[in-house]
């Protein structure tokens, strides 16, 4: 999809159409998720500083993203995905590989598939998408990429290298900016240089991963489409405004898990273990921020916002913050497994207590789905005592 964040916002509001939109935190200390295309050509890009992306561009108007809507628009994305085939593995929520080769019978050669299915997306989201036709995932999405905005790329198998040879080697997966960095140091500067190097003298740079990337270079990738790939985890994190006290961090960290539970119930999953993240307000190595991460796993898989955020927040009280305040904050369910039929308790108390349970989280997540998250909150639960 084509800035699916911030098309979202313009579609949803529109008053937003047609201008700069920045999708993320505060102005001043968040950072930008999205980015609409009207704010492109100042040089604002997704994970830049909201406060550069503001000195870039003066007039974006800055959203706070609403990660439930995008998870329901995620949703009908794949249903529309499904429509042309079974062998849908997604990337993300608005994103996914589509094998296509057992539905030429009935829709056609692959980049007819591909114009009906951007067709579907417009005609069934209002949103537009780009797509990219080729022999593998890796030229796929490549494709993809350079096809943006809403554009269509067909790489026949006999044009692959020629398609690859003229773009920057940080296309290549793997390649982030530290190998980028690595390859340019060598003379390998665009993906055809990486393709005619000798993955031996690679090897002395990178050890294991040099034939990899010659492959990919030389647009090699066998790796099949892997239809519903499980999510690794689910998470939300948040830059605060101001720097917060650690008993500050707690309504946020409630909502996080609130809003982490509600994603887990709609794609049918639960979490064995919850993850913390907390960035200090204090620079340090090169004026980096220090962060602390804590993983704990719980006895039963859970999707209950109560147990994440309990967890959460003995986390971060265990924590040792030395007084010191907090920047960020952020929340993840992971080592998640398909939720299991919920097994009926003995006793007519805590069966009739856990449907009411169950029957209320049904209710929050329909409203939050038609109104928004922050239609029903919880109460934040008072700190257990400590004797």
């Amino acid at each position: 999809m084509d800035a699916f964040y911030a098309s979202v916002e313009q579609r949803d509001d529109p008053r937003l159409r047609g201008r700069p939109v920045l999708v993320g935190g505060d102005a001043r200390r968040g950072v930008v998720t999205s980015a609409s295309y009207e704010a492109r050509p100042f040089g604002v890009r997704s994970a830049m500083p909201m406060a550069e992306a503001l000195a870039r561009c003066p007039h974006a108007i800055v959203v706070r993203g609403r990660m439930d809507r995008y998870v329901a628009v995620g949703r009908e994305l794949r249903a529309i995905f499904h429509r042309f085939t079974p062998l849908v593995e997604p990337l993300s929520l608005d994103e996914a590989f589509l094998d296509v080769s057992a539905s030429v019978a009935l829709f056609g050669p692959a980049p007819e598939i591909a114009r009906q299915l951007r067709t579907a997306i417009r005609a069934g989201t209002a949103l537009t998408a780009s797509a990219g036709v080729a022999p593998n995932k890796f030229v796929a999405k490549i494709a993809s990429d350079v096809s943006k905005p809403d554009g269509l790329l067909v790489v026949a198998p006999e044009d692959v290298r020629s398609f690859l040879a003229p773009l920057p080697v940080r296309h290549v997966w793997g390649v982030g900016r530290v190998t980028e960095a690595a390859l340019l140091r060598l003379g390998l500067r665009t993906i055809g240089d990486l393709a005619a190097a000798e993955p031996r003298l690679l090897a002395r740079h990178f050890r294991g991963g040099a034939s990899e990337l010659v492959a990919l270079a030389r647009g090699i990738d066998n790796r099949p489409v892997r239809p519903d790939r499980a999510a690794k985890s689910i998470g939300e994190e948040e830059t605060f405004a101001r720097d917060l006290a650690p008993a500050e961090v707690e309504p946020h960290l409630l909502s996080q898990a609130e809003n982490v539970a509600r994603r887990l119930r709609a794609h049918g999953l639960r979490a064995r273990t919850v993850a913390l993240k907390v960035k200090i307000a204090a620079r340090w190595r090169a004026g980096r921020f220090p962060t602390l991460t804590r993983r704990h796993t719980v006895v039963e898989p859970t999707a209950d916002e109560a147990v994440l955020f309990a967890v959460a927040r003995t986390m971060l009280e265990q924590a040792d913050l030395g007084g010191r305040r907090v920047r960020l904050v952020g929340l993840a369910a992971a080592n998640l497994v398909p939720a299991a039929p919920e097994q009926v308790p003995l006793f007519t108390a805590v069966r009739e207590s856990a449907a009411r349970q169950a029957a209320v989280a049904r209710a929050v997540d329909e409203l939050a789905q038609r109104f928004g998250a922050d239609v029903v909150r919880r109460r934040l639960p008072e700190s257990p005592v400590r004797k």
